[in-house]
C-alpha cells in the first residue's frame, strides 16, 4: 500500500534493485498462486526481452532469496514450481491482504447496520495507506496489475466518509474531503461528500459552489455533464432539503435484503470432483477470485458452476446474482447495458436509477458492490468484451462465468476447462440417473456411455430416455446408439436435444467458418494434422490452422497437441450432416492420403509406387518428405488416419480409391508387422477389385495379402493365394505382376525347404517376356536365386547370383536394394569361414538396412552379425546383437524370422552355459517351424535340443549340402 518494503521486529528495508523489487512486487500481488516465468518476464521486460530472460530470472529470484535471508526471514517464502513462481506469506503479513480483511469487517458491519464499528474498520484499513501503490515500480504489468488496489482505497474511503457524514461528523471530515475533492477531481463521490458536508455545516453556498466548479471542469476538459446522482443532491442543497440536512443516523434494525438469484442445485451431480474443489476453494479465499469456467456444448459447465456457487453462497451473504448473458442461445445476447441493468435491478437498484450510459452503469455497478459481498455468477457468456463491463471493481465479490469460448481476453481471470467426463464419472453419472437398470447390466452401461462419448448432456439425455421408457433395458438403448446415424436422433427428449445444443454453437460462426466445420465432420476418427483438413476444405494449410485454432477457441474441435485437431465423436457426427459438396471433400481427402503414403513408400519400397498405381499430380496439401526417418515417422502417426479413410472409401462405395489406397499403404503394413491385424481391409480391396471389375488391382490386392500371410507363417494360403494372382496376372497379361508373383512363390518355397520348385519359380520369372524388365523385379529375381542356393548350400552359385542383384542394385540407387545384397554377399562369406569379409559387409548392411527402415532386414542381418561375433570367440557381443535381433524379429511379427533370431540366440547361450534359455528357444522355434512348415529352421531347431540325427536326416530331405549349417 505504497512503495515496496519489508518490515520485520528489528528493521525496515526498501529493496533497492529495480528487478528484485518488480519481481517481489510481482510475486505479492499474486500471492499464494502460480506466477508463470513469461508474466515473470513481461513484467521485467515490458518489451523485447533478451534472450538470456530465462536465465537471468533465475538469477534475480537466487537475488532476492538472499535479501529475505538477510533480514531473518526463510528464503523458502519463494518457491520455484515447474513452471514459474510463487510466494506464501501469512494473512497477518501482507499489507494489501490486511487491508482487504478490514475492509471486509467494515462492509459487514454496516450491511448490519452497526456504523461505528464499520467506520472504525474502515479507518483502520485506510490507515494502512503508505502512498500510491508500488509507487517505486517501474514495470508496466506490475502497476497495471496494482491498479486493483487504488480502486480499493477509493470505494473504502468514500464508503468511510459516507459512514462518517452518516454519524454526524461533517465538521471533522470537512478539511480531508476537501483534500480529496483537489487531489481527484473527477471522483464525483467525493464531490458529493464535499458538498454534503459543507451544506451540513452551514455553508450551503460554497456547497453550490463545489457543484458549479466540478460541472464547469467536466465539460471543459470530458465534454460531458455530472452524473445523476451528483444532479440530485445539488437540488436538494438547493432547495434547502431538511432531510439532507439534517442527516439522521441510520438505525441498526433494518438491514439491507440479499438477493437469492441462483437456479437451483440437481440432486443426481455427479463427477468433476477436482474441477469443484478447485472451485470452491478459490472462491473461499479472503481474496475472491473470479473464475471463468469453458468446455464444449454438453460438459456441464452450468451445472458445475451453479452446484459450487450454492456451495460458497454462505460466505456472500449480501447475495447472489444469477444472469444468463445468451452468449449461444436462440435469442439475442445480451449487451453488457442490458445485462449491467439486470444484475442492478436484481440489487434492488431502483429503475430510476440506473443510467442509460454504459459507462455510467459500470460504475454504478462496481459502487453498489463496493460495499457488499456478493456471489455473481454470468452464465453463459458469449466473449470477453460481453463480459468485461461487469466485473466487479473489488476482490470481495466472488465471480464464476461460463462461456463455450475460451475467455483469454480477461486478465486475472483463472480458467477452469472441461473435457468430457472420465469413464468411472460417466458411469456414475448415468446410474444416479437411472438407478437399478444401469446396475444390472454394468457392460451396456459402459457402452452407452462410451456411445455418449462421455458428454455429460448426452448422458443424461440417455438417461432421460431410459425414464421414460421403462420397458427397455440399458442394451436396448446401447443397440439404438451403435450405429452413428442414430446417436444424435436418440439423445433427444421432450424438446431437449444434443444437436440443439451444437447448433448453438455453430450459428455463432461465421459462414466460412461453419463450412470449414462441416467439412472435419467428414474425417475418419481420432487425431489429425491441419493438412488434411486443407485438402477437404480446398485452402491453403496455414489458412486452415489459423481455422482450427478458431474451433478450438469456442470449443468445437480439440487440440490434444501442437499441430493434432481432433472432434468429439458426437460432434463429428453433427458437422458430417452439415457438409457441404461433401462427396468432394471425401475425394480430395482420399487423394491426400494417397499421394502421401505413395510419396512416403519411396523410401520404403523397391518399386516406384506411383508409377505402379499410376497416380496423376498430387494435390498441394500431400506431403513430401526429405528422408526416411521423417517418412516413416508420419505412417506410424498418420497409420490410423489413412486404414480410416481406406474404409471409409469402401463404406462409400469408392471402389478403385480402397483398391489404391490398400496397395499404397501395404509396403509399411508388411515392413511394420501391421498387416496380420488388417485382413479386412485387403478383403474389402479385393471385394472392391472384383465390382469394378480390374483384374490388375485384384492381383495387386491379392498379392500383398499372400505377402500377410507368410509374415504370419500360413504358408499354404499364402502358397494358394499367389498361385491365384500368378494366374490372374497371365490371364490378363500383366507380365509385372507374374513377375512379382513368381519371385514370392519362390521365396516361399524356399522357406517350405522346396528348393528345386523355389528356383524354377525365380526362373520362370526371369524368362518372362516384357518390353522393359522393371530394375525392382530383376534385383528380386537375383536376390530370391541367391538366397535359395545360400540356403541349400550352393555358395558359389550364391554368390554369382546376388552379385548380379548386387549390380542390379547399384543401378537403382538408393540404399534399401544396396543392403539387401550386402547382408545376402555377408551371409554367404559367413557360411564360408571369411569371418573378417562376412563381418564387416553385414556391419555395412546393418547400418544401410537401418537407414533404409527396413526392419526384418535390420534383424536378420542382426542376428548373423552376432553368429559372426560367436564365431570369432566375441561371445558378449554376440548375445547383445542377437538379443537386439529378437526383440526387432517380435515387432515385425515374421513367425519364420522369428524362428531364426531364436535359433541364433541359442547356439550362442549354450556356449556361454546358458544351456536352459537355449533350450526353450529352441522349443519355441521347433513349435513354430512345424506350425508354419519352415523345415530349414526345424532343423537347426532339433539340432540345438540334440535331436542330431533327426536334424542331418531333414537337411538332406531337403538337400542342403552344409551341414555343418545346423550349428552355424
Amino acid at each position: 500500500m505504497g512503495p515496496v518494503q519489508i518490515r520485520t521486529p528489528v528493521t525496515e528495508i526498501t529493496v533497492a534493485a529495480p528487478r528484485e523489487r518488480i519481481l517481489l512486487a510481482l510475486l505479492l500481488l499474486r500471492e499464494g498462486q502460480l506466477v508463470p516465468f513469461q508474466q515473470v518476464i513481461s513484467a521485467l521486460w515490458d518489451t523485447n526481452p533478451p534472450t538470456t530472460a530465462r536465465a537471468q530470472v533465475h538469477s534475480c529470484v537466487s537475488r532476492l532469496r538472499q535479501l529475505l535471508r538477510r533480514v531473518g526471514l526463510p528464503e523458502e517464502l519463494v518457491i520455484t514450481e515447474p513452471s514459474g513462481y510463487r510466494i506464501k506469506v501469512g494473512a497477518d503479513e501482507l499489507d494489501a491482504v490486511l487491508f482487504a480483511t478490514r475492509i471486509e469487517r467494515g462492509r459487514a458491519a454496516a450491511a448490519d447496520g452497526d456504523l461505528p464499528t464499520a467506520r472504525d474498520e474502515l479507518r483502520a484499513a485506510l490507515g494502512l495507506w503508505r502512498g500510491r501503490p508500488l509507487a517505486d515500480v517501474d514495470s508496466d504489468a506490475v502497476r497495471a496489475a496494482a491498479a486493483h488496489l487504488e480502486e480499493q482505497w477509493t470505494a473504502a474511503m468514500s464508503l468511510c466518509l459516507d459512514l462518517e457524514l452518516r454519524l454526524g461528523a461533517a465538521e471533522e471530515i470537512l478539511a480531508e474531503v476537501a483534500d480529496l475533492v483537489e487531489r481527484y477531481p473527477h471522483h464525483e463521490q467525493f464531490r458529493g461528500h464535499l458538498m454534503t458536508a459543507l451544506a451540513r455545516t452551514g455553508r450551503r453556498a460554497d456547497a453550490l459552489a463545489v457543484f458549479r466548479r466540478g460541472r464547469s471542469m467536466l465539460a471543459e476538459e470530458l465534454g460531458i455533464e455530472p452524473g445523476a446522482e451528483l444532479v440530485e443532491l445539488h437540488r436538494r442543497i438547493l432547495n434547502g432539503d431538511v432531510s439532507l440536512l439534517l442527516a439522521p443516523v441510520e438505525p441498526r434494525d433494518e438491514p439491507r435484503r440479499a438477493a437469492r438469484c441462483l437456479p437451483r442445485d440437481i440432486a443426481d451431480f455427479a463427477g468433476r470432483a477436482d474441477a469443484f474443489a478447485g472451485i470452491v476453494a478459490a472462491l473461499s479465499d479472503d481474496r475472491h477470485a473470479v473464475l471463468a469456467i469453458d468446455g464444449m456444448a454438453g460438459t456441464g459447465k452450468t451445472t458445475l458452476a451453479v452446484r459450487a456457487a450454492h456451495a460458497v453462497s454462505p460466505r456472500f451473504p449480501d447475495g447472489q446474482l444469477y444472469l444468463d448473458l445468451r452468449g449461444h442461445s436462440d435469442r439475442a445476447p445480451l449487451d453488457p447495458g442490458e445485462a449491467l441493468g439486470a444484475l442492478l435491478r436484481q440489487l434492488g437498484v431502483p429503475p430510476e436509477r440506473v443510467p442509460a450510459v454504459l459507462d455510467d452503469r459500470a460504475v454504478l455497478w462496481r459502487t453498489e458492490l463496493a460495499d457488499r459481498r456478493v456471489f455473481v455468477l454470468l452464465d453463459n457468456a458469449l466473449d470477453s468484451a460481453q463480459v468485461l463491463p461487469l466485473l466487479p471493481g473489488t476482490a470481495h465479490t466472488g465471480v464464476i462465468i461460463t462461456s463455450r469460448r475460451r475467455l483469454g481476453g480477461l486478465d486475472g481471470v483463472q480458467p477452469v476447462s472441461l473435457d468430457v467426463l472420465p469413464l468411472e464419472e460417466g458411469i456414475e453419472l448415468l446410474e444416479r440417473t437411472v438407478g437399478a437398470r444401469a446396475l444390472a447390466d454394468r457392460t451396456c452401461t459402459t457402452e452407452v456411455v462410451e456411445l455418449c462419448g462421455r458428454l455429460p448432456l448426452a448422458v443424461r439425455l440417455a438417461g432421460a430416455r431410459l425414464q421414460h421408457r421403462p420397458s427397455w433395458t440399458v442394451g436396448d438403448l446401447a443397440r439404438r446408439l451403435r450405429g452413428a446415424d442414430r446417436r444424435l436422433p436418440e439423445l433427444a427428449v421432450d424438446g431437449r436435444t444434443l444437436a440443439a445444443a451444437f447448433a448453438l454453437s455453430y450459428q455463432q460462426l461465421p459462414v466460412p467458418l461453419q463450412r470449414f466445420f462441416g467439412f472435419l465432420g467428414l474425417h475418419p476418427a481420432g487425431d489429425f494434422e491441419p493438412a488434411v483438413a486443407a485438402a477437404m476444405a480446398e485452402l491453403p494449410v496455414a489458412e486452415a490452422e489459423d481455422l482450427l485454432e478458431e474451433l478450438v477457441d469456442v470449443h468445437l474441435v480439440e487440440a490434444p497437441a501442437a499441430g493434432r485437431y481432433r472432434l468429439h465423436d458426437l460432434l463429428r457426427d453433427y458437422a458430417a450432416q452439415l457438409a457441404a459438396d461433401g462427396d468432394a471433400a471425401v475425394d480430395r481427402l482420399l487423394d491426400h492420403y494417397l499421394h502421401s503414403v505413395a510419396s512416403a513408400n519411396t523410401f520404403l519400397e523397391l518399386a516406384d509406387t506411383r508409377a505402379v498405381l499410376r497416380l496423376d499430380v498430387p494435390p498441394p496439401t500431400a506431403r513430401e518428405f526429405s528422408g526416411v526417418a521423417e517418412a516413416r515417422r508420419w505412417l506410424e502417426r498418420e497409420l490410423p488416419n489413412v486404414l480410416g479413410a481406406a474404409r471409409l472409401a469402401s463404406d462409400l462405395g469408392r471402389h478403385r480409391q480402397i483398391c489404391l489406397m490398400t496397395r499404397a499403404v501395404s509396403p509399411f503394413l508388411y515392413g511394420f508387422g501391421y498387416g496380420e491385424t488388417q485382413l479386412d481391409l485387403y478383403e474389402r480391396a479385393i471385394a472392391a477389385a472384383t465390382t469394378l471389375p480390374s483384374a490388375e488391382m485384384e492381383a495387386e490386392s491379392r498379392n500383398y495379402l499372400a505377402a500377410v500371410y507368410f509374415r504370419m507363417g500360413r504358408m499354404a494360403e499364402a502358397l494358394s493365394t499367389l498361385r491365384l494372382v500368378t494366374a490372374i496376372a497371365e490371364r490378363e497379361g500383366i507380365p509385372r505382376l507374374v513377375g512379382t508373383a513368381l519371385t514370392n512363390t519362390a521365396m516361399l518355397h524356399s522357406k517350405l525347404g522346396q528348393y528345386a520348385e523355389a528356383i524354377a519359380a525365380a526362373e520362370a520369372a526371369a524368362a518372362l517376356q516384357m518390353d522393359e524388365v522393371p530394375a525392382s523385379l530383376q534385383f528380386k529375381i537375383n536376390s530370391m536365386i541367391g538366397l535359395v542356393h545360400t540356403q541349400a548350400g550352393n555358395y558359389q552359385q550364391a554368390l554369382v547370383a546376388n552379385r548380379r542383384g548386387l549390380a542390379v542394385a547399384r543401378t537403382m540407387g538408393g540404399l534399401r536394394a544396396f543392403g539387401i545384397m550386402l547382408g545376402e554377399i555377408g551371409l554367404v562369406h559367413l557360411h564360408l569361414g571369411h569371418l573378417t569379409v562376412a563381418t564387416a559387409m553385414l556391419r555395412r548392411a546393418l547400418v544401410l538396412k537401418q537407414h533404409s527402415v527396413n526392419q526384418y532386414g535390420s534383424a536378420e542381418t542382426l542376428s548373423k552379425l552376432g553368429t559372426a561375433h560367436r564365431l570369432q570367440g566375441r561371445l558378449a557381443d554376440a548375445v547383445a546383437c542377437q538379443r537386439a535381433a529378437r526383440s526387432l524379429m517380435e515387432q515385425v511379427a515374421d513367425v519364420s524370422g522369428q524362428c531364426l533370431t531364436a535359433n541364433d540366440l541359442a547356439i550362442t547361450l549354450r556356449e556361454l552355459g546358458m544351456d536352459e534359455e537355449a533350450r526353450q528357444l529352441n522349443e519355441e522355434a521347433l513349435a513354430k517351424t512345424i506350425r508354419i512348415g519352415d523345415r530349414y529352421e526345424q532343423a537347426r531347431a532339433l539340432a540345438g535340443l540334440g535331436r542330431h540325427d533327426q536334424a542331418v536326416q531333414l537337411f538332406e530331405e531337403l538337400g542342403v549340402c552344409d551341414l555343418s549349417a545346423l550349428y552355424r
